[in-house]
């Protein structure tokens, strides 16, 4: 994991273009009468990393040997009395299923924990993401709900499942958690 950068774009669209049938089912989009989001991905790293600063987003790339191979998006910081935030997260489809996510996750996770110092991370899924679905699963994030037409998605709104994991329940971190798991569950 590390911070999602300017220099990261032609991996970036690479990675899209390659796994865009794999992607879009799941992809964030604007519903009509929205404003532009960010037109290139200068702008939208420009944007997260201006959002980074203000403490009210973390974006990162999940890296395998080396290669930018997915990215995790901590996103919607609150502080205050809540201190809670989300993460989003994809992966190449190309490294889908090695069990690359769910430690990116969880790394990213126990880091908004322990070193952000935020106390609830939560996770929305659409109920047909079986993919992600078995992330939030291998990590043992709790279920705390369902919400209808939650997030605008491949073009329409969209039911999510919640999973929520505090600071309290894993006092040791989701890495720990999960590198404690049987190998056949990990």
């Amino acid at each position: 994991m590390r911070p999602l950068q300017r220099a990261d774009a032609t991996a970036w669209a690479r990675l899209h273009r390659e796994s865009r049938a794999w992607l879009t089912p799941w992809e964030a989009t604007l519903p009509e009468g929205s404003h532009p989001g960010a037109g290139s991905f200068r702008q939208m790293v420009r944007g997260l990393r201006a959002q980074a600063r203000e403490g009210r987003s973390l974006p990162f790339v999940t890296t395998y040997d080396g290669q930018m191979v997915g990215q995790v998006t901590v996103s919607g910081v609150t502080w205050g009395s809540a201190r809670w935030a989300q993460v989003g997260y994809w992966i190449s489809r190309s490294h889908a299923g090695k069990g690359i996510t769910p430690v990116a996750v969880a790394l990213v996770i126990d880091h908004c924990l322990s070193a952000v110092g935020l106390h609830r991370i939560e996770v929305a899924i659409r109920p047909e993401n079986v993919a992600s679905l078995a992330v939030a699963e291998k990590l043992g994030l709790r279920q705390v709900g369902l919400a209808p037409q939650y997030l605008h998605i491949d073009g329409a709104w969209r039911d999510h499942v919640l999973f929520a994991v505090t600071a309290d329940e894993v006092p040791r971190g989701l890495l720990a958690r999960i590198l404690e798991q049987p190998a056949d569950t990990a």
